[in-house]
């Protein structure tokens, strides 16, 4: 942990205002969760903004005495002297303490500014060298990493406000308003939600594979296939499913992400890859059965509370190399067609012992 060198033992007996940190990525944002409502549940007199984009406020809409606060970083906030309008803006909020649980170049100079300011400030541990240890191709050094719930919860014990995880309570399930049934339907069969995209192609399993799971599911009649994603490419693909298996529904741009949020929490379960669909459908207590590709559960990205069993590998006999990276960004030679070596028949065989 790195900070401003100030105590911080003072105040744990008081509330403060403690400022989070954590720009992106959605499946990152939304690990913050279940970290968040254990600590407001335990601390109830701290008041929490969390600086990040606007568009992940419903993911905390739940949480008393916690908000969000806009990070414009492609506008009055770019650059140098957009951070210094940000520190300023934050300093203004009387913010008492930062828990960055980012760490990038951005947060590093808020942490000189609000150095400046006397705020104390305190930063995640990545875990960076036991990362590089994991995902080398020689002597990899092949064990399960801290999980990054954990790594989020140590700043707060840092800051004075330690946390047990295994406290966590999952938030009722919320109310699916008229809109949502106009998309997917009634409620008669099991709910099955599906989210087959994720930032990197490494990371997302064969359309042609994913297509023999898609036909064996709709055959069944009893379940309802909803799938998830953004963007153009990924909206063409859904259309295409939908039009091609009649239980298979795409919500995209057919409902706000409140909207989608209160849908993921009244599915039976979530199949993703190792994407941000499968962390929000964990918040809320879902079975999330995850694929994974050239990246692995051991870095700390499973998602919150769900068994190793529900993780499906790919043959790490025949692919050693594996976690390659972090991220899935690195794919070495060879490895492009790691996903290939899980069969659709195991993934179907576990979405139904789930459902």
């Amino acid at each position: 942990m790195e900070g401003s060198g100030n105590s911080l033992a003072d105040h744990s007996e008081k509330g403060l205002h403690i400022l989070v940190i954590r720009f992106s990525a959605m499946g990152d944002v939304a690990m913050m969760v279940p970290v968040l409502s254990v600590l407001v549940e335990k601390y109830p007199q701290l008041e929490i903004t969390i600086l990040t984009r606007h568009f992940f406020a419903p993911l905390f809409s739940h949480l008393p005495n916690v908000r969000t606060y806009e990070a414009d970083l492609n506008g009055i906030h770019s650059g140098m002297l957009g951070l210094g309008t940000l520190a300023r803006e934050l300093r203004d909020e009387e913010i008492d303490v930062v828990a960055d649980l980012h760490d990038v170049i951005r947060t590093n100079v808020l942490r000189s500014l609000f150095y400046f300011y006397g705020i104390p400030f305190k930063q995640i541990n990545k875990g960076r060298s036991e990362k590089r240890s994991i995902t080398r191709e020689n002597n990899k050094e092949f064990r399960p990493l801290k999980s990054t719930h954990q790594r989020y919860a140590d700043v707060f014990a840092e800051l004075g406000y330690p946390i047990d995880l295994d406290d966590y309570k999952v938030p009722p399930r919320r109310t699916l308003l008229p809109k949502i049934y106009e998309v997917v339907g009634k409620q008669s069969k099991k709910w099955l939600g599906l989210a087959p995209f994720a930032q990197h192609d490494s990371k997302c399993y064969p359309k042609d594979l994913m297509e023999q799971v898609l036909t064996e599911l709709n055959s069944k009649g009893n379940i309802k296939i909803i799938m998830f994603g953004g963007g153009d490419t990924e909206k063409t693909q859904l259309e295409e499913w939908e039009s091609k298996f009649e239980n298979c529904v795409s919500v995209v741009g057919k409902l706000r992400f409140a909207e989608e949020l209160s849908l993921i929490s009244n599915l039976d379960a979530m199949l993703s890859m190792d994407s941000g669909n499968g962390h929000m459908a964990a918040n809320f207590g879902i079975p999330v059965i995850t694929i994974w590709g050239v990246t692995h559960p051991y870095t700390g990205f499973k998602p919150f509370n769900q068994p190793l069993e529900n993780s499906i590998l790919p043959d790490l006999d025949r692919y050693p190399k594996i976690p390659t990276s972090v991220y899935g960004n690195k794919v070495p030679e060879g490895y492009e067609d790691v996903m290939r070596s899980i069969p659709p028949e195991k993934v179907i065989e576990k979405i139904l012992e789930k459902l």
